[in-house]
């Protein structure tokens, strides 16, 4: 290594918050691997200076191996003298073969461990790291490996990949496309990152019918991804099969440390791959911060707890301080830490939607009703959220409540704080005109001066199919009784303010518009009316339901 080099990694050290590092390492460009099928796959080696065989750190990425990826995801763990090998998934950045996301990471994930484990500067042991897609990468291999990997960080990700694109049955368009406009530029050797003029295209792409063509409306050229989601977005389509690993077994899961955000569109299953993980008995540590999708201080904080992460396991190092679980109180500017996920001593909390705007414990009484009405040629709008690219989080959604599609529920000024922490869900009763029908469901925060700003929500996409479901029943009196899982979040919701619900039925461009037809959203052209009757009596209780964590 250069002095220079040394010295450019001191300063990444400095901007990633590690301590200042400066160990010897070398590096092999365009690695060979190759695959089952014939297929090469390139990487990189990252090899420190000495004798070896070591350990690897295996990452394998469709973003490309050099730049911002090399110096915040590779460099900062050969400093610390661990050997890194990163991989160009298939189809990108040199390596051969088709990107097809998410269809061939299983394969070509195992063939590259059992490469890597033959090689003779490795003693055997491999442990994976990264996060997003090469969070998805090491969940592909990481249940189904033989030998056990020493441990893994599947940061900002899920073992159900495809949740984060179709979200209880709602294709979520706006993330979707402007991830296969990225792709595609990616692909074509233009600009991967965000910009202005990129993001107005992809708006005008989703507002156009049909949806199948919106890859080359906002990108110039058609996007196998945006293909795939488009075309395999049927309940019962196993296109995605290969891609989902949430029902895989864990017994030989090796210890997982995951960071991910309140505001990260993968963190609802993400939490729920973490329950699955402590029910199987697997070591686990979670940090969950203020965060959207690959914001600098969540990938600081990745990678900070990555390097003690690693060098605990594979070089025996002291483990990580401090309980398993921590998590940021929103609005409260201060961390908990608990012993699992979700935090135990929890309690549920009901608060009923009443047909007159309230919102609060009593359960209705009479049988009074609310209506809206969703128009596909005029969806409802939604603001901020939980979006992979900003701007997202909190945001002002006075307009949206203005409008005459959107119900909304208040509650009364809290007396004092409220600490909602876990998984915050609703159960409505509808009695909806069409039955392709959406359900969405909003919790926002409504401060003294009146503005409300978003805290978490949810999507549920209804049709024949799905009723009756685990989440979806129907009464003798042809009432829908629908379950809404919202977002978990960790938020104190202050002394003053008021809990506020949406309903209604969508949240354009986010997810993409329920034409109210058995048409197939990807190339539906048309849209009808639909009328949805909400109930509010003690037969059809229709609820918000709170995890409240005690205060302290």
């Amino acid at each position: 290594m250069t002095v220079l080099a040394r010295l450019g990694g001191l300063l990444v050290d400095a901007a990633l918050g590690l301590p200042l590092r400066a160990r010897a390492y070398s590096v092999d460009r365009d690695v060979a691997v190759p695959m089952p099928d014939g297929v090469t796959l390139l990487g990189d080696h990252y090899r420190p200076a000495g004798r070896g065989p070591w350990p690897v750190v295996l990452i394998r990425l469709p973003y490309g191996r050099a730049g911002l990826f090399a110096h915040a995801f590779a460099a900062p763990y050969a400093r610390r003298g661990l050997q890194v090998f990163v991989q160009s998934t298939r189809g990108t950045y040199g390596s051969g073969g088709q990107f097809r996301p998410f269809t061939t990471e299983h394969e070509d994930g195992l063939a590259t461990l059992a490469w890597v484990r033959a090689q003779p500067w490795c003693d055997g042991r491999v442990a994976m790291t990264g996060g997003s897609y090469f969070g998805h990468t090491q969940w592909a291999v990481a249940p189904y490996a033989d030998p056990p990997l020493v441990a893994v960080s599947p940061h900002i990700t899920a073992a159900r990949i495809t949740s984060a694109f179709y979200d209880h049955g709602a294709p979520g368009a706006e993330n979707a496309l402007r991830w296969a406009v990225q792709i595609g530029a990616q692909e074509s050797g233009g600009l991967p990152l965000p910009t202005p003029w990129g993001k107005a295209r992809v708006e005008r792409a989703l507002r156009r019918w049909p949806l199948q063509a919106a890859d080359t409306v906002a990108g110039g050229a058609p996007v196998p991804f945006w293909r795939d989601f488009t075309g395999h977005a049927g309940p019962d389509d196993d296109f995605w099969q290969t891609a989902d690993h949430h029902t895989a077994d864990l017994s030989s899961f090796p210890p997982a440390n995951a960071v991910t955000g309140w505001w990260d569109l993968f963190v609802a299953q993400q939490l729920r791959d973490v329950t699955r993980l402590q029910e199987a008995g697997v070591p686990v540590r979670l940090t969950v911060g203020p965060w959207i999708h690959g914001e600098p201080g969540e990938i600081r904080e990745l990678v900070r707890t990555d390097v003690a992460w690693l060098g605990h396991h594979l070089q025996g190092r002291r483990a990580p301080r401090g309980a398993p679980v921590r998590l940021y109180l929103q609005q409260a500017d201060t961390w908990l830490e608990a012993a699992s996920w979700p935090p135990p001593g929890t309690r549920t909390e009901h608060h009923h939607l009443h047909a007159d705007g309230s919102l609060t414990p009593a359960t209705p009484a009479g049988g009074a009703t609310s209506t809206f009405v969703f128009d596909p040629a005029d969806p409802t709008p939604t603001v901020g959220g939980p979006l992979l690219q900003g701007p997202g989080k909190q945001a002002d959604n006075a307009a949206v409540e203005a409008r005459p599609d959107v119900l909304v529920f208040t509650g009364p000024a809290l007396t004092e704080d409220l600490d909602v922490v876990g998984h915050v869900g609703a159960r409505l009763y509808l009695r909806p005109e069409l039955e392709h029908t959406d359900v969405f469901v909003r919790l926002c925060d409504v401060d003294p001066d009146g503005v409300s700003r978003n805290v978490v929500d949810g999507i549920r996409r209804l049709h024949p199919a799905t009723v009756p479901a685990d989440d979806v029943t129907r009464g003798e009196d042809g009432v829908l009784a629908v379950d809404v899982e919202l977002f978990p979040t960790a938020y104190r919701f202050r002394r003053g303010h008021r809990l506020r619900v949406q309903v209604s039925g969508g949240a354009f461009p986010r997810f993409a518009r329920n034409s109210g037809t058995e048409e197939p959203f990807a190339v539906s052209g048309r849209g009808l009316r639909n009328r949805v009757v909400v109930l509010h009596d003690a037969e059809h209780p229709s609820r918000l339901e709170l995890p409240v964590l005690p205060t302290r």
